[in-house]
């Protein structure tokens, strides 16, 4: 981060100090320094330490003391120096602060979402009981014109290679460099015209040309299978992240219901987000 250049600097330079052994009735609110009569505490330098990204919190623990005294330090002169905090500086304060604080708030409610209870029961409603689903293995030749396509399908029928010839003709670049081949996929993941097509392909034979919003395919299923559903492990962060998210929503939905919020400013004109200048009256 840029704003901790000076500082990674600055602790690069800090000799080896000694630190004073702990007093034990020393506490957040012990006072580090003073600047002008402002108190810095250990709990703001604790705070801050938390917040730094991982390369400095593994700074040994005297140069972070040192690099983060002289931070809070510096920061304190600099925000005595400004006489008067401008509206739309104390307005990003303000939502720097909510931020900060609804964070804060779903902090525990993430913290308990996700238990082996509710990993268990989010993987057995998605696949518990599921039925098997099947999976093509298919390649593919895109053009852009049915006669082209129709070309096509004779020089294949007559024993040209398809793989060849997708990596000539096939407008789609990605597959026709590797033979027009398209892997494992299942329903779903293709247009509707294209995914019908392979469904109803007869395995190991092209199919007649086929049109999408792509231009004309002509489709080569090579294989099927029946897909196996994945384990709990494998899915375990894709459920935790859904549980989380559900989580969030429901306990964010049942602040909002239960708070009283009137919104006068609906009527208002979107475009006054862009007023700018609004911030300087």
């Amino acid at each position: 981060m840029t704003k901790w250049t000076k500082f990674l600097a600055s602790c690069a330079v800090v000799g080896a100090m000694s630190v004073p052994a702990l007093a034990q009735d020393t506490t957040a609110e012990t006072v580090v320094a003073t600047v002008n009569g402002t108190d810095i505490t250990l709990g703001h330098m604790i705070a801050l330490r938390e917040g730094l990204p991982q390369q400095y919190q593994a700074l040994p623990d005297d140069v972070l003391f040192k690099g983060i005294l002289d931070q809070l330090i510096q920061q304190t002169a600099l925000e005595q120096s400004v006489a008067e905090v401008a509206k739309r500086d104390r307005l990003a304060l303000e939502n720097d602060r909510r931020g900060y604080i609804s964070g804060v708030a779903l902090q525990a409610v993430v913290a308990t979402a996700v238990t082996d209870e509710s990993l268990q029961a989010a993987y057995d409603a998605k696949f518990a009981g599921a039925e098997p689903v099947t999976e093509y293995n298919a390649a593919h030749i895109l053009v852009d014109a049915e006669e082209k396509a129709n070309e096509l399908k004779t020089q294949i029928d007559g024993g040209a290679d398809f793989a060849e010839l997708a990596r000539a003709n096939s407008i789609d670049v990605g597959s026709g460099a590797n033979g027009g081949d398209l892997g494992w996929f299942g329903t779903g993941m293709m247009v509707k015209p294209f995914e019908d097509a392979v469904i109803a392909a007869e395995i190991g034979k092209v199919t007649v040309p086929v049109q999408s919003d792509f231009g004309f395919h002509l489709i080569l299923v090579k294989e099927t299978r029946i897909a196996e559903a994945p384990t709990l492990d494998e899915t375990r962060d894709e459920l935790a992240a859904e549980i989380e998210r559900t989580a969030v929503e429901a306990h964010i939905k049942a602040l909002t219901d239960a708070a009283q919020i009137a919104r006068p400013g609906e009527g208002l004109d979107p475009t006054l987000l862009r007023d700018a200048t609004l911030l300087d009256k």
